[in-house]
Order: C-alpha cells, then sequence, then structure tokens
C-alpha cells in the first residue's frame, strides 16, 4: 500500500511540474516513478554485489531473502533520485523560459 501512494505522489509532481512548464505530463510523471524503480534497483543490486556483513546477516536468514527489508533500505536511494531528477528538471525548465524571454526581449529591439 506504501509502494502505491509512493508511484501517485513522485508521478503527480511530476507530472505537475511538466504540466506547469507546457510539456507532456504523462511522460515526465513515467519518467518519474521510472527513476525511482531504476534507483532501488540499482541499491538493491549494489548491496548483493558488496555485501556488508550487518546488513547481510538483517537480509539474508537462513537462505531465503526478506524482501521487506530489501525494500525499505533501497527506498532512500529511489527517493533521493528522484528528488534530484525533480530538482534537475525544474532548474532546466527554468532555464528554458529565462532563454526564451531574451530571445523575446532582443526581437524587439
Amino acid at each position: 500500500m506504501i509502494g502505491l501512494l509512493l508511484i501517485y505522489f513522485i508521478g503527480k509532481n511530476f507530472y505537475d511540474l511538466a504540466r506547469e512548464n507546457g510539456k507532456n505530463g504523462w511522460g515526465y510523471a513515467i519518467l518519474g516513478v521510472a527513476a525511482y524503480y531504476v534507483a532501488t534497483f540499482i541499491a538493491g543490486m549494489i548491496m548483493f554485489i558488496f555485501p556488508l556483513t550487518e546488513l547481510q546477516n538483517l537480509i539474508l536468514s537462513e537462505d531465503r531473502i526478506d524482501q521487506i527489508w530489501i525494500g525499505l533500505i533501497a527506498m532512500p536511494f529511489g527517493l533521493l533520485a528522484c528528488w534530484l531528477l525533480y530538482k534537475w528538471l525544474k532548474s532546466r525548465f527554468e532555464n528554458v523560459d529565462s532563454q526564451l524571454d531574451e530571445d523575446v526581449i532582443d526581437r524587439n529591439l
């Protein structure tokens, strides 16, 4: 249930950002959710490639993988990736808008 709420809020924030800047909202919403899943997947893979003994004892118990622990540990990496992508897109959209304003002012002269 938490995962569905997380997907909703990530998608909604990216959708709103895109719509404010005249872009396709659904494409950016899907991009935000995909960034979350890719970052959590990479974090999960790193946990198994470079296992730490304490972390490995938490995740691996009696030859079975506890998926809840993996998800909870990898979630901050996905949120960080979404936040960084959101900030980058926001600054990119603001730079494009400022360049358009400068071009309009120069055309009037």
